[in-house]
């Protein structure tokens, strides 16, 4: 019911925040809406599906999802078949629609990794096997990611992954020394893309280059402040109207902001709130450790990205591109995660509450 309510609110959302951009460069005020309803049906239809498959059916073939997931994520960096938006190599195209092989991986390495550390959890505490391999594997896909390259994806990816490690029982000095490599490597991303660099900038100070770098979050600042308590209406949002730049993607929770209000803000972030609980009641609940991690790596893959996107569209962390899921207008990010909902749904059949 919850995900049902984030999904319609999205819709609503959806229409609310671009039809003045569709209608301008559509001649159709409906043109992302309806898209954003296909996509939404096509996820639906995916979850119901999904939750009546038997969880344990996909640790059978988590290899073989792998395998097509890293298959979709190299074939996207090929010129020709990879598509080219907002600066990333990251869709291939099919007709008259695109999708995303990043997505896929999220869900695919979810799987595979709650898979190894079921049939490694003995070995779990020792360097090698518990830690240094599935680590390392992590990091090459992120770094194939990083190719596209797509840095908030990977961000949710590696943010997950490690997490699963860490409930798994690792030991904390390994994350100790994770960390400090991290940030090390962190430092060497920002520092090797000039874009990156420039971003950090504009968090810091976004009025130093207002009508640049810092011009993403100030006009999400300048719709969020507005909405005050109640927000300013349905439908009377005015940075829509080619102030705020990709307003129904990443910045949609700015929008709902400016004509919801802090009130409405808030209701959205309690939705998301239960979602996360709910679905670490399911982790805590599942019979047997494989559907344990894998529920309590769909939630987190989930809490991550809402925390990160609405941590850059309010201006705590610098941009970056990250949809919100179920709300932001997208076509594999919606549908994937709708279908992640559903593996979910059906760890939640078999929990022991």
């Amino acid at each position: 019911m919850t995900v049902l309510i984030l999904l319609i609110t999205g819709l609503i959302m959806v229409y609310s925040a671009s039809h003045v951009w569709a209608e301008y460069k559509y001649n159709d005020p409906f043109f992302f809406v309806k898209r954003q309803l296909l996509f939404a049906g096509v996820g639906v239809v995916g979850m119901i599906i999904v939750t009546f498959i038997p969880y344990q059916f996909w640790q059978k073939y988590v290899k073989v999802i792998l395998l097509i997931c890293s298959a979709l994520l190299l074939l996207v960096l090929i010129p020709g078949i990879g598509i080219v938006r907002g600066g990333a190599q990251s869709w291939i195209g099919i007709g008259a629609f695109s999708i995303q092989p990043s997505e896929f991986m999220k869900l695919g390495l979810i799987l595979y990794l709650a898979s190894y550390l079921t049939l490694h959890q003995k070995h779990i505490t020792s360097f090698c096997r518990g830690f240094f391999l599935p680590i390392t594997f992590i990091f090459i896909v992120f770094a194939i990611i990083m190719l596209q390259p797509d840095f908030g994806t990977g961000v949710v990816l590696v943010g997950t992954c490690v997490l699963m490690i860490f409930i798994a029982g690792s030991r904390i000095t390994y994350f100790v020394y994770l960390a400090i490599f991290g940030l090390v490597g962190f430092t060497l991303l920002i520092i090797s893309a000039p874009y990156r660099i420039s971003r950090i900038t504009a968090y810091l100070n976004p009025w130093e280059d207002p009508l640049g770098d810092g011009f993403q979050i100030i006009q999400s600042l300048y719709a969020i402040g507005p909405g005050k308590l109640m927000g300013v209406g349905f439908g009377n949002s005015l940075q829509k109207y080619f102030y705020l730049p990709e307003p129904q993607t990443d910045f949609i929770f700015a929008i709902i902001g400016e004509e919801f209000g802090f009130i409405g803000a808030m209701i959205v972030m309690l939705l998301f709130l239960l979602l996360c609980w709910r679905g670490i009641s399911v982790a805590l609940g599942a019979y047997d450790s494989f559907g344990r991690f894998v529920a309590f790596g769909i939630i987190t893959m989930i809490t991550i990205q809402v925390m990160i996107n609405v941590s850059v569209v309010i201006g705590l962390i610098p941009v970056t591109g990250i949809t919100l899921p179920f709300l932001s207008y997208g076509g594999s990010s919606l549908t994937l995660t709708l279908c992640s909902v559903g593996i979910l749904l059906n760890i939640s059949r078999y929990t022991k509450n």
